[in-house]
Parts: C-alpha cells; sequence; structure tokens
C-alpha cells in the first residue's frame, strides 16, 4: 500500500509538496489510471504484483463493501477497492501532505463524499473515533515502528472489524509476531525477504 509515512514536517514548502511518481490502479471502474503520489519521506507504495495478489486474494469480496484503509499513504489499496466497486473507503492518513493529495485525488476520480472519508491524523486517536464495523480493513503501517499491537488492539476494542470481515496486514518480517483477537482466521500468507503479507478473517465465535 504505502508507505513509511511520518510526522508532518513543520517546514511547509515546496519540497514538501512535489510529487513523485505515481500509483496505477490495475482494475475495475478506474483500471488504468495514475494517480500522483506526494514526495513524502518514507511513502512506500504498494507494489503492482502485491497489490494484484491482495485483490486476488479478496476475489469478489470488495464488491459493496466498506473499506477502512488505516495507514492511507498513497491510498494504493483504498482507491483500487472503490475502483472494483467498494461502497466507500475511510482513509486515515497521518502526514498532512498526504492526506491533501488523497483528497485531490479522490477529486480527479470524481468520488463523492459517501464514497470517501478522509481522516488526517494519528491512527490510534482516528480509530477511537470511529464507531461502525468495516468489510475490509487494510493495515500496512510504517515499517520499523511497532505499530500493530497497538492497532489490532484498538481495532478489536472499537468493533471496527464486521463478522465475516476481512482485514490485511503487510509489514516486515520482523514485525509479524503480533497477537490477534481469537475470533481472526488466517486465510491467506506470503511472505518475501522485505514483506510478509496476511489475510484474517472474522469469524463468528
Amino acid at each position: 500500500m504505502k508507505r513509511g509515512v511520518k510526522q508532518p514536517n513543520k517546514h511547509k514548502g515546496k519540497k514538501q509538496l512535489k510529487t513523485s511518481g505515481s500509483v496505477r490502479i490495475i482494475s475495475g471502474q478506474f483500471r488504468g489510471r495514475k494517480l500522483p503520489v506526494i514526495d513524502v519521506e518514507g511513502l512506500r507504495p504498494t507494489t503492482d504484483r502485491n497489490k494484484e495478489m491482495l485483490f486476488n486474494w479478496l476475489m469478489q469480496d470488495v464488491t459493496g463493501a466498506k473499506c477502512l484503509d488505516v495507514f492511507s499513504g498513497s491510498g494504493s489499496l483504498g482507491f483500487e477497492a472503490l475502483s472494483r466497486y467498494a461502497q466507500h473507503c475511510t482513509f486515515i492518513e497521518l502526514d498532512q501532505a498526504a492526506a491533501r493529495k488523497l483528497t485531490d485525488n479522490a477529486a480527479l476520480l470524481s468520488l463523492s463524499s459517501e464514497q470517501v472519508d478522509i481522516r488526517q491524523g494519528n491512527a490510534l486517536t482516528v480509530l477511537g473515533q470511529l464507531v461502525h464495523g468495516y468489510d475490509v480493513v487494510f493495515l500496512d503501517p510504517p515499517f520499523n515502528q511497532k505499530l500493530l499491537p497497538n492497532v489490532i488492539d484498538l481495532i478489536a476494542k472499537q468493533d471496527l472489524l464486521s463478522i465475516e470481515g476481512l482485514i490485511y496486514i503487510e509489514c516486515e518480517p520482523g514485525a509479524g509476531r503480533y497477537t490477534i483477537p481469537l475470533d481472526w482466521q488466517l486465510l491467506k500468507e506470503k511472505q518475501s525477504p522485505q514483506i510478509l503479507s496476511r489475510l484474517y478473517q472474522r469469524v463468528i465465535s
């Protein structure tokens, strides 16, 4: 998806707002569209290969789904889901410039406020403000910051994953020793030297 987005730079200027390439939507109604990516230190968009793998895992589960992209970065996964006819996606992004670019890219795709909700702020703070469940959650935190345990705990505490909902977690292999709730079942897993990808489903306990 993304990322490695760090704290916002207090020194706003042209360098912070400079675009650095683009992400491509690979399927659906916006297939082939390229969205500009903001030049933020550590931004790590998900590769087309990983994105294709993920959405092959999700198959038909995205259509009509309410999605949550927790560490949005470029928004690659959330916008891909919307292209594949997700009903809605909430984006959470810490960096102010990256969040503004998410808003710009939503406008480029003519997405409505009913389809997109962009929240700028710390993931734990924003997650604590959400009140309804999501069908698909994308969780790809910045590497080497040990954010997964607290975020997973809060998602469970806030009941943000609907029954039979799916949650995708992408992290560096060394960060894969987190604890999941008892009602999350591992469905898919793939590991490379750089990335560990897992897909879970919340089951009825």
